[in-house]
């Protein structure tokens, strides 16, 4: 099993060098990172695991710059994203990063997609939280348009692109519905998050991994019906805190990577904490 690894890099933590060179030299699979553009102080939304939001919220640096400085410091690192929250973003631009950061770092790109959970943050960008997910299928749809090997055109609810020259294209190659770099979605079990995975993804990021005995089948099943090869599934859990019972669990459901969850600290305390994963390492 493949052991990555998340953490909410700060303006005040170990720094994105400092942690993927340790990563990679340790022999861990990959490093995804979160994102938050701003957090508005005026909420209304609450945390979805309780009581005050942490720190950190606030704080975390911009996913794509940290993981591209990630890129140049390593040479397989897997570097992922947990999770984008496209519906914030200009699809155009972020196709145009995605690609970027998956040509440059030679196709370790892992593209997490969520709809996000904060309503203020999400308001401040234009987004009508009912449609978000309507939306985030439209703009993955313009992303895969912009990333086919030939100029491609799109024509969606929500925004358009006419057939365009968009190079760099990601170097990872076309899986069935699925153009551009790996791709997850995060989310609570469902059958409209299921029929989305079946639809655009390459599998589940589901944070973490609690349920998941009753829920694989189910979404193999609809996989399945979908069309979709049954062996290329993938499920990752993502933002675990592990024992060597849950990871055995795990691999008994057919999962062949773990996200563990790290502290948003400094060096001395994420180090420490490497530490504490390496005996989970293959």
């Amino acid at each position: 099993m493949r052991i990555s690894v998340t953490v909410f890099l700060t303006d005040e933590t170990i720094t994105p060098v400092r942690l993927a060179r340790e990563l990679e030299q340790r022999g861990f699979a990959g490093l995804y990172l979160p994102e938050h553009t701003h957090i508005p102080v005026e909420r209304t939304t609450p945390y979805l695991a309780g009581g005050d939001l942490p720190r950190e919220y606030g704080r975390t640096l911009d996913p794509f710059v940290a993981l591209g400085q990630a890129a140049a410091v390593t040479e397989r690192l897997g570097l992922g994203t947990g999770i984008t929250l496209v519906a914030q973003h200009d699809p155009i631009d972020l196709a145009k990063q995605i690609a970027t950061l998956d040509h440059l770092s030679g196709g370790r790109v892992t593209l997490g997609v969520g709809l996000g959970w904060n309503v203020e943050e999400a308001d401040d960008h234009g987004v009508r939280w009912r449609t978000r997910r309507a939306l985030v299928r439209d703009r993955m749809a313009l992303m895969r348009a912009l990333w086919a090997p030939e100029p491609t055109g799109h024509a969606g609810e929500f925004g358009s692109v006419r057939p365009s020259l968009a190079h760099p294209k990601p170097v990872q190659t076309p899986r069935g519905p699925v153009l551009g770099p790996r791709t997850l979605l995060g989310g609570a079990a469902g059958p409209k998050l299921f029929a989305d995975i079946c639809a655009y993804a390459d599998g589940w990021l589901p944070i973490g991994g609690r349920g998941l005995t009753e829920s694989v089948p189910l979404l193999r099943t609809a996989w399945t019906d979908a069309g979709r090869d049954p062996s290329v599934l993938q499920v990752v859990p993502y933002a675990v805190h592990p024992t060597p019972g849950k990871l055995a669990h795990y691999a008994d459901l057919g999962i062949e990577e773990v996200v563990l969850q790290l502290p948003p600290a400094g060096e001395r305390e994420v180090l420490r904490t490497l530490d504490e994963y390496a005996p989970h390492l293959p």
